[in-house]
């Protein structure tokens, strides 16, 4: 079972949503625009929404991340209240992903070993979305040590 995110970005939801796949090594998203939307008669589209991003997504290590820009007019805050957490066993991988992703970004937290994980970092990236890079345990919840 997975928790699917849903990002929202404002007019540079393409950048994004390609910055990542690069970020990941994921396919090319497939985009669709709000242009590319089936017209409706009772609504004109604007002309400034024709372009912009209605729906991608990309498959991040099994997670389903899906992107859109905001609408014109819509409210717009910059990673309002939202955290992607990335969990690996590969240590490489989490070090290499975290040096591409605070490209341009803030750095919360720089990766070190904590009584969790042997490896975590956070950052906000360039898109003002927070991240948490944290290295799976090999062992079980019932087996981890009381906090």
């Amino acid at each position: 079972m997975s928790i699917d995110v849903y990002l929202n970005f404002n007019g540079n939801c393409r950048e994004a949503a390609e910055f990542y796949a690069e970020v990941f090594e994921t396919d090319k998203p497939e985009i669709m625009t709000f242009g590319q939307t089936p017209p409706n008669p009772e609504y004109q589209l604007p002309e400034e929404a024709k372009d912009l991003v209605m729906h991608t997504r990309l498959d991040i290590d099994g997670s389903n991340v899906m992107f859109s820009d905001v609408f014109p007019g819509m409210p717009f805050v910059v990673g309002n209240n939202i955290s992607l957490s990335f969990v690996n066993k590969d240590i490489d991988k989490i070090k290499s992903l975290f040096d591409k992703l605070k490209e341009g970004g803030e750095v919360g937290m720089e990766l070190q070993e904590t009584f969790w994980s042997k490896c975590y970092g956070s950052l906000k990236d360039k898109f003002g979305i927070e991240w948490q890079l944290n290295c799976e345990s090999e062992e079980t919840d019932e087996e981890a040590p009381e906090k």
